[in-house]
């Protein structure tokens, strides 16, 4: 499984994907913010369901969607390009994301690794479990956006 994930996460990384689809700069970067605001209303259900009421089917549900985005190749949306503000699309990413390619594959695959062990504990269905996954999958995310994000 970590090959597989290593190599899916290594050729989004390369760019082959997005240049066999034709993307422009600005549209790699309008559907990478739509994916990482879809994952964060997911992970947002999550916590309401830790703090409120828990239901099973909400969180296995959305832990599932959380997983399958971070699975999804989303680093090819990071291809040449889209590194500035470019067709009225503004990007957070810092100029350091594409120069530390190596850091960022590590952290891409502590999240991959994180949000894949959230949906497996979303099945359970043992809430004590998927809040302590839960932390974990959004202390990994938070390690990119620090280092990588801009404010």
């Amino acid at each position: 499984m970590k090959k597989v994930i290593a190599t899916l996460v290594l050729t989004s990384f390369a760019g082959t994907v997005v240049a066999q689809q034709g993307l422009k700069p600005e549209e790699m970067i309008k559907f990478r913010k739509a994916g990482y605001s879809f994952m964060a209303w997911n992970m947002g259900k999550i916590k309401a369901n830790l703090e409120g009421t828990y239901n099973k089917e909400q969180v296995i549900a959305a832990a599932n969607v959380v997983a399958a985005t971070a699975n999804s190749g989303m680093g090819a949306l990071f291809a040449a390009g889209t590194e500035k503000d470019v067709g009225g699309q503004a990007t957070r990413v810092k100029p350091e994301f594409f120069k530390e390619q190596d850091k960022v594959r590590e952290l891409a695959m502590a999240y991959i690794k994180e949000a894949n062990e959230l949906q497996k504990v979303a099945a359970t269905g043992d809430a004590a479990a998927v809040k302590v996954q839960f932390g974990k999958t959004g202390e990994s995310c938070k390690a990119c956006h620090d280092k990588y994000r801009k404010d």
